[in-house]
């Protein structure tokens, strides 16, 4: 184990013009390695997880102590060239010596003149920094430069030259302060971007992701409704005729390029079954598959929703639109009778818990082996023959079609080797194309974490961020203090520059509007409400919570992801009434109209700053009822504030690591009640 110190950065000589690092192209055309974060005196070490491309499948025991820096780097060997797996020293015991006030933050800035260099500023004092391009270190020798103790030049290899997409990153870390941010810079050709102009749909900080339920869509076409139309089903809970063709018409329409939309995520499209299943009695019903989550056959297109044709003229309108489609993948379960399990009925999880309990719905307790319902039965994906036939499934709609990537649902209740398993057959077999995977976990940041690697999920959806938004701006007492540490705590352990999705709501979650509203009570049953009550919005300051809720998610890292009608206020109790019909246009109402405008805003001005797809974020003020944060990148800001309070409130910042705004670096703000100020 090594380490690049700061003092030895002050030893560097002045020049390094012409940089030149040996190569490495396993190595430098492989996924960037996300950090090992050591929380633990001694784990073990999976590399694949970090070096995907990678042939050995080597585990080592990382033993940390307190005694080791808080930043270094291990050599990773493959094929006689060698990488670089950043780890960070997160001991609790190490990280409580240390004050987060002094924490060093790092930021970028242009060299003036120069495409192929860029400045780092460093403010508060950094012991160490860490410099790499792609999986490379760059150290004295090869592309750092010292002007002074808060400031370093880094210099572009010429390696970089040779590829239309790379990357240099920088970590750095004190002994006074602990860990402190990192920086993502994006070369095209070996050139600093610049210009958002030059980002494609294959760069995935770049993405706004809009989810949608094929079923409650469009209707493209009436002769592939299917409802089922029985007294058993209530119409809530039956097909509604949605289908791919409408998904089609609408982005012909243009109604994705006016909202700013670059991804989109279909719910599942495998074949469901033909008849009701499960039961709740109040009110008595049974459901249809209407939702798409109860495979039936893992590699057919359910009739309802169209033909493989149509999937495949989605798919091309799609990206001759310039917009990635994304495919929501069911891997825990299939229906019962469905023709797999009818032959393979040993395939499944035990129904009953080692101490003769159903197992069903013990998310946490027994998290890998626990049944959703009766009908759809967990998969034994700990068994290799299982695990090896079921990603073969997976990976047949990436080969047979060409979709830009998955939402996968329950991520937390699949085990780790069939995302490994997954993913490297995804780099194996089509090396040539470039895949967005994004988990569902609920749970704690490490477990969410324990997915977020290269060799298994780019990211998971941030339900934690989420639901401290819904806590500050929901409950009286409610303070924004909560939902800064949240946004620390996750930079921290998923990167400054994560992949995590940002979400406004989901198909599993009440609608926000009508819980900031106060049409949901938190503590009432949100599922049986819809059921039993015509939920409107009958406050329009929901309307204005849910505009500062997407200020949030276009301004703070990570990915946007406005679940459909979320972008104009659509009402909603839980499932299934927040998965009502969608509407456009002169469907919507006034206050539903102005949020659209809101949003459509938002992410115009998302797409076209760089300092908000790779801007470094810094939290600038925080109290109970008012937020400010800063992103910056080459060195433009752009700063973000909320005030969830009764009254305008003025706020005086400071700007982060040596920039300015009209030579000061300090200015006032006023921000009215119930509003978000967006400053650049």
């Amino acid at each position: 184990m090594r380490k690049l110190s700061f003092f030895l950065l002050l030893l560097v000589a002045a020049g390094c013009s012409h940089v030149k690092v040996a190569p490495a192209p396993l190595f430098d055309n492989a996924p960037l390695a996300s950090p090992c974060l050591a929380e633990h005196d001694t784990m073990q070490v999976i590399l694949r997880d970090y070096f995907p491309t990678r042939d050995e499948m080597d585990t080592l025991q990382l033993v940390t102590t307190l005694e080791q820096p808080l930043l270094t780097y291990l050599d990773v060997p493959s094929r006689g060239q060698m990488g670089a797996l950043v780890v960070k020293n997160r001991l609790p015991e190490k990280l409580a010596a240390c004050d987060p006030a002094l924490a060093p933050f790092i930021t970028t800035a242009p060299v003036e003149g120069k495409e192929d260099r860029f400045y780092i500023l460093i403010e508060n004092k950094a012991d160490d920094v860490l410099v790499l391009w792609q999986n490379t270190v760059l150290d004295k020798e090869h592309g750092i430069r010292v002007i002074d103790r808060n400031k370093l030049e880094i210099t572009v290899p010429r390696n970089a030259k040779k590829m239309e997409r790379s990357y240099i990153r920088a970590f750095c870390a004190s002994a006074a302060g602990g860990l402190g941010n990192d920086i993502l810079v994006p070369l095209c050709y070996g050139k600093v971007m610049r210009d958002p102009k030059q980002l494609k749909r294959t760069d995935k900080h770049a993405q706004v992701l809009y989810s949608l339920m094929i079923d409650r869509f469009v209707n493209g076409r009436k002769d592939n409704d299917m409802p089922l139309n029985s007294p058993l089903v209530h119409p809530k809970v039956d097909y509604w005729g949605g289908d791919l063709l409408g998904v089609t018409r609408t982005i012909e329409s243009g109604y994705f390029d006016s909202l700013g939309v670059t991804t989109i995520w279909l719910s599942p499209i495998t074949q469901n079954p033909w008849d009701a299943w499960g039961q709740i009695h109040d009110p008595e019903t049974k459901f249809s598959g209407y939702h798409g989550y109860w495979p039936y056959f893992a590699t057919a297109v359910d009739v309802r929703y169209g033909t493989e044709a149509e999937l495949r003229d989605l798919l091309d309108k799609a990206h001759q639109d310039n917009k990635n489609v994304i495919l929501d993948y069911v891997s825990n379960h299939m229906h019962i009778q469905s023709p797999t399990l009818t032959a393979h009925p040993d395939w499944t999880t035990p129904s009953d818990t080692p101490d003769g309990r159903p197992n069903r719905q013990l998310y946490d307790e027994f998290r890998l082996t626990t049944w959703f319902d009766d009908h759809i039965p967990t998969l034994d994906l700990e068994r290799a023959d299982i695990c090896a036939q079921l990603t073969d499934s997976a990976l047949f709609w990436m080969q047979h079609f060409d979709f830009d990537g998955f939402r996968h649902d329950a991520t937390k209740h699949v085990p780790e080797q069939y995302w490994r398993l997954l993913t490297r057959k995804l780099y194996d077999s089509l090396p040539e194309r470039t895949f967005y995977q994004i988990g569902e976990t609920y749970g704690s940041t490490e477990l969410i974490n324990s997915y977020v690697k290269p060799g298994m999920q780019d990211a998971q959806f941030d339900f934690n961020v989420y639901d401290t938004f819904v806590g500050a701006t929901v409950h009286e007492n409610g303070s924004f203090e909560n939902l800064a540490s949240r946004i620390a705590e996750d930079l921290a352990v998923y990167g400054s520059h994560h992949l995590m999705g940002n979400i406004t709501g989901n198909h599993d979650r009440p609608r926000y509007i009508c819980l900031v509203s106060g049409d949901l009570r938190p503590d009432e049953d949100q599922k049986l409400a819809g059921w039993k009550r015509d939920i409107k919005v009958t406050d329009p300051v929901g309307y204005r919570f849910l505009e500062m809720l997407h200020a949030l998610n276009f301004t703070i890292p990570g990915v946007p992801c406005i679940y459909y009608g979320d972008e104009f206020g659509q009402p909603g109790a839980n499932d299934p009434d927040n998965r009502r019909w969608m509407q456009f246009g002169d469907e919507l109402t006034q206050p539903e109209k102005e949020v659209l405008k809101h949003t459509k805003h938002l992410a115009a001005l998302h797409n076209s700053s760089m300092p908000l797809i790779y801007g470094d974020y810094k939290l600038l003020f925080v109290d109970k009822d008012l937020m400010a944060w800063s992103r910056s990148y080459m060195g433009e800001t752009i700063i973000t504030v909320l005030n969830k309070g009764t009254s305008t409130r003025q706020v005086e910042l400071t700007l982060p690591a040596g920039l300015t705004s009209h030579g000061r670096n300090t200015f006032s703000l006023a921000v009215s009640p119930r509003s978000f100020a967006i400053i650049n």
